[in-house]
């Protein structure tokens, strides 16, 4: 049996694909989840797989713990699979794409950014080169994307040095061999997208449209200087702007590929029911939009949406979406679609040499960084919330950056706050359980510097206020020692932590004093939408947070999961 085979038996659900009638042929649109009429197929017509992938994030390697799926056994239980890596990827999408006569391999966003220490250590360079390797043709821009702002956006997508590391790969960058889409961000200036709103590809003399883009709240999720000059516009407003443009060109068959998603209900490969951002977009959709490849959420599904496929494929590289399409050639749109998530699992497809020489180039420069012992822990450190909105791991982070920025000369900080979102996975204890260096990184990749300001305590109490404030759910700070608070959901929004509960080393602060207070870069800049923190006075710049976190390891090893009792819910 071949790897192909075996993957498509052991993916759960492979045999069920949906399909989707040609919307303004079938007027009855179906709510999320629910199939609709599957159209008569013609004779001769064109059939076009898309693979698709959504944020890869730079996981060369398998990630840690693959992917979760439903035990064929025990469907309330779930077991683990490994899966992911680029070396597997390539030899499924390779696999895939040889018993094809047309095909496309595509992705929606976020590619790079939040990456191990393996791709970020080069800037993410390795994964640019891994995935051009791999035949990608078409990706949206993500968020992440703009995680080190424009310019290095631009030269993700057209090659050099990194303006201030230089080059530090086995050799030149010559930037992404695929094409970055960016139809809804706009350069305020010129008014024209940053980079293309889509690309045209014909198959058999039929033209298909892939239009790409990112959400329009990525301006609150990444450093906002980064994205200075930028506007991030409505989706599917711009997705509908482009029909009639496109439809000049004589295209018909229009796909998105869409850094937003869906929280779905089910399995990997299944959709009873979804809700989300997505479902609002996709609702607002122009009816000759044919097909929705989604990202940005880390869920894996295929829904119908307002008669429309709608897919996405996990994270990590631990699944490829396979869509197959055809198309009519009179009409030259599409008649049909069905889609299956075909799991990249490690047993059943072979390493692609092209790729395993790629990380092993990468792999000896970054090596004697990445196992190097920096302390040890008892126990999992986990970035688990609690349901106050605590975890043990940012505990730990928040207690670190507090540590590195307390003395007078340092920041003279005696509060430290950080982000959930910057905490992008727990720390598992090994056998003996020591961390490396490479364990630290993949916690905290976003390389940030500390930044100690001074804020009033009325300022802290608006700070705390606006983890429910402007945010699509809430974003819940992890906070230092001998600082606490308690919220309450009951009572009136922007009034959710009451004053007197906001307590420093155990007395209540005072809205007229003044504290010393350490974030990240990031949160300084009023990313995630804390603005207040921009109105900080006295910044005074600290350490990275790496290396700040690796400091408290050091002095303070090993380390164990604390009581979760800085935060606290009323109820």
């Amino acid at each position: 049996m071949s790897p192909l085979q075996w993957g498509r038996l052991a993916a759960l659900g492979a045999a069920t694909l949906i399909a989707v009638a040609l919307v303004g042929v079938y007027g009855r649109q179906p709510s999320p989840g629910n199939s609709p009429p599957v159209p008569p197929s013609s004779q001769a017509g064109v059939s076009v797989t898309i693979l698709a992938i959504n944020d890869f994030h730079g996981h060369l390697k398998p990630p840690l713990g693959g992917i979760a799926i439903a035990d064929p056994t025990d469907k309330t239980k779930q077991i683990a699979v490994s899966a992911g890596g680029a070396e597997h990827m390539a030899t499924l999408v390779r696999d895939l794409r040889a018993k094809k006569k047309h095909s496309v391999f595509v992705a929606a966003g976020d590619l790079i950014g939040a990456s191990p220490l393996l791709s970020a250590a080069f800037h993410d360079e390795p994964t640019i080169e891994a995935l051009s390797a791999m035949g990608l043709e078409i990706t949206a821009v993500g968020n992440h994307e703009f995680d080190e702002g424009r310019d290095e956006l631009l030269r993700m997508q057209n090659g050099g040095c990194h303006p201030k590391a230089g080059c530090k790969g086995p050799r030149k960058f010559a930037g992404a061999k695929f094409r970055y889409l960016a139809a809804s961000t706009f350069d305020t200036k010129t008014g024209k997208t940053l980079l293309p709103a889509y690309e045209i590809k014909e198959f058999d003399g039929i033209p298909v449209a892939f239009i790409g883009l990112t959400l329009k709240g990525t301006p609150k999720i990444v450093s906002p200087s980064g994205v200075t000059g930028l506007e991030f516009r409505d989706e599917a407003t711009t997705i509908n702007g482009l029909v009639p443009e496109l439809k000049q060109r004589g295209v018909e068959a229009i796909v998105v590929l869409i850094h937003e998603g869906g929280i779905p209900v089910g399995g990997y490969n299944e959709c009873p029911d979804i809700s989300g951002p997505i479902v609002d977009i996709v609702s607002k959709l122009d009816k000759a939009v044919d097909l929705v490849i989604s990202g940005h959420t880390h869920r894996a599904y295929k829904c119908v949406i307002d008669g429309r496929l709608v897919t996405s494929a996990d994270k990590f590289g631990t699944l490829v979406t396979e869509i197959e399409m055809v198309l009519d050639p009179k009409t030259r749109d599409v008649a049909s679609l069905k889609a299956d998530n075909l799991i990249v699992r490690t047993d059943a497809y072979a390493k692609a040499s092209e790729q395993t020489e790629l990380i092993a180039a990468y792999d000896r420069l970054v090596k004697p960084l990445a196992e190097r012992p920096v302390g040890s822990i008892t126990a999992d450190l986990s970035r688990d919330v609690d349901p106050a909105g605590e975890s043990p791991l940012g505990q730990v982070i928040a207690d670190a950056q507090l540590a590195a920025t307390s003395a007078p000369d340092k920041g003279g900080a005696v509060i430290a706050f950080t982000n959930p979102g910057g905490i992008r996975t727990g720390l598992k204890r090994s056998e003996d359980g020591t961390v490396t260096y490479a364990d630290l990184f993949a916690a905290q990749p976003f390389g940030n510097n500390l930044v100690t300001l001074t804020l009033t305590g009325a300022q802290i109490k608006t700070l705390l206020e606006q983890q429910w404030l402007d945010q699509a759910k809430a974003r819940q700070l992890q906070v230092s020692k001998g600082f606490s608070y308690t919220w309450d959901d009951r009572r009136p929004r922007g009034d959710f932590v009451p004053a007197e509960g906001i307590m420093l080393d155990g007395r209540p602060i005072e809205a007229n004093a003044k504290y010393r207070v350490t974030v990240n870069a990031f949160l300084a800049d009023g990313g995630d939408g804390f603005g207040v923190l921009k109105e900080g006075d006295e910044p005074m710049g600290g350490p990275l947070e790496v290396p700040a976190l690796e400091a408290y390891f050091k002095a303070k090893g090993p380390i164990g999961p604390g009581p979760l009792d800085r935060i606290r819910r009323a109820y």
